[in-house]
């Protein structure tokens, strides 16, 4: 009979070691709560007052419930009306609840009208946008149903635009309303540069594409960019995709890389720029942008010219105290240079024609610059070595035969410079001495034979002239040889002049005649 209150007892002291382990074990892993998955699913609407797509109502106020909590993003920049209206709506959000403010004055008689939310409206824990939602009403008996299709691009580089707003003004109106007041219609293009007018009626239009910074849907002058066709556009009841309406915009101003020619004269003419704040100092310093460090190390790029930078603007230089020299088997070779001025009065360019893998002297000797306070520059000597072949990547384009003509630029260009800018004078061009990079290829159509590419000009109904691109980037690598078929872009041909109708456009609610 003893032996089984031991046993009991030796149960209960087993159980109670478990359990304290189990506990101990368990505040030693403390996890805390995942939260479950994050909520990805945008706002639902519950009710929308007054009823979507109403004919014969003027709508003054519109009243949105949604399923959960819900606020407004950049509700002037996301919510838009067409037809424009002089003043943006009044929006307000509460909760759940949205609420869209219109003023009666301002409606047109027989008008659709078309209330655009973009992504205004978001959840208010994880910003989910309730995207893509239109609201429609017509103060007439019937919908605006025609639809104006085209694609923009960007003139300088013949890529699809993005950012971009689509403009129309009724054709009556002077083409000074661009920039004097809002238009009647407007879109976006998406980030393939499309864009389309749903719900037109069949009137007559200018179009305009804007690259609208302020937002103003102004176009405000040369700092933005702005795209035209000097012809009406008339929506239709069904759109040719095979032929947009073609828009390029463009920056009315002259391209950085038109600057003419520096003079290249022995010695420049006095200039009197930035003047010394230091005139305690006796001399005139400078640096000679070359690595000489390591003269077996392969640095200078021979596509370029030494830069010598000054502390001050400079008023003269002399050539016949600057020498420039290469080793040719243990022997120094005087090579010959050209010293000219660059765009800023500091700085002095020694163009040669480098060697590759070949090491180069400078030799400065005393007073070769003069600044502008009379200060002279002191003796110097600098030796570096050029860069090799397998330094660079090689281009070889196939270029078809359609733009083999002096009309033609071939233009190649990195993210910064342009390396290349010449006719096309061949259907085969080989490019050496490639830094490693991404490249994009370029066939200008030099209209006006000037060796650049020139942009358009609004008011003087000037087209920039067309460029267009290789459609991809190219990723050239030290050593590489890339073979490159120049593909005809699309831009070539989706440039169409569109032509109004004969006669008087169609009333609204009617097809255009001949559809």
């Amino acid at each position: 009979m003893l032996f089984l209150p031991a046993m009991r007892a030796f149960r209960i002291r087993i159980i109670s070691a478990i359990l304290l382990l189990a506990i101990f074990s368990g505040c030693a892993n403390i996890v805390p709560p995942t939260g479950g998955k994050k909520d990805v699913t945008p706002p639902k609407l519950v009710e929308i007052s007054p009823a979507d797509s109403l004919l014969n109502t003027r709508v003054t106020k519109i009243q949105m419930e949604f399923d959960e909590f819900i606020t407004l993003n950049e509700p002037g920049k996301e919510i838009q009306v067409s037809p424009v209206l002089p003043v943006p709506l009044n929006t307000m959000s509460n909760a759940k609840k949205i609420t869209v403010k219109i003023p009666d004055s301002l409606l047109r008689e027989n008008t659709t009208y078309r209330i655009s939310f973009g992504n205004a409206i978001k959840d208010l824990n994880e910003g989910n946008a309730f995207a893509g939602f239109n609201y429609i009403f017509s103060t007439g008996s019937y919908f605006d149903s025609l639809k104006l299709y085209g694609i923009v691009y960007d003139a300088a580089t013949g890529r699809p635009a993005t950012d971009i707003t689509v403009m129309l003004y009724e054709a009556h109106l002077p083409d000074s309303a661009v920039v004097k007041e809002k238009p009647l219609y407007v879109t976006r293009v998406t980030d393939k540069g499309m864009y389309v007018f749903l719900g037109m009626p069949a009137d007559s239009f200018r179009i305009y594409a804007l690259k609208d910074d302020n937002g103003n849907m102004i176009y405000d002058g040369e700092e933005e960019k702005i795209g035209f066709i000097d012809s009406v556009v008339v929506p239709v009841d069904s759109v040719d995709l095979s032929k947009p309406v073609t828009l390029r915009v463009f920056k009315e101003i002259v391209p950085p890389d038109s600057l003419d020619e520096e003079d290249t004269a022995t010695t420049a003419k006095p200039r009197f720029g930035k003047r010394r704040t230091d005139k305690e100092d006796k001399e005139l310093r400078y640096n000679v942008a070359v690595d000489t460090s390591d003269k077996e190390k392969r640095t200078h790029d021979v596509n370029k010219p030494v830069r010598i930078t000054f502390s001050n603007a400079i008023d003269t230089y002399n050539t016949d105290r600057v020498f420039l020299s290469f080793d040719s088997a243990g022997t120094d070779v005087e090579a010959p240079y050209v010293l000219k001025r660059d765009t800023t009065e500091e700085v002095l360019l020694l163009e040669a024609d480098w060697k590759e893998n070949t090491v180069y002297t400078i030799r400065l000797l005393k007073d070769f610059a003069q600044d502008t306070m009379k200060l002279l520059a002191t003796p110097s000597k600098h030796s570096f070595r050029t860069k090799g072949e397998e330094d660079y990547g090689v281009l070889n384009l196939h270029i078809p035969s359609q733009y083999y003509s002096k009309k033609h630029l071939l233009k190649i260009t990195t993210e910064k410079d342009t390396i290349y800018n010449k006719p096309v004078t061949d259907t085969s061009v080989t490019i050496r001495r490639l830094n490693p990079d991404k490249y994009s290829i370029f066939i200008i159509v030099d209209e006006n034979g000037n060796g650049k590419w020139d942009t358009g000009d609004l008011f003087a109904k000037k087209q920039p002239e067309l460029v267009l691109p290789y459609t991809d980037v190219i990723e050239l690598k030290a050593g590489w040889e890339n073979v490159i078929d120049f593909k005809t872009p699309l831009t070539e041909d989706l440039n169409p002049k569109p032509k109004p109708k004969a006669g008087a456009p169609p009333k609204r609610g009617e097809k255009p005649a001949g559809k």
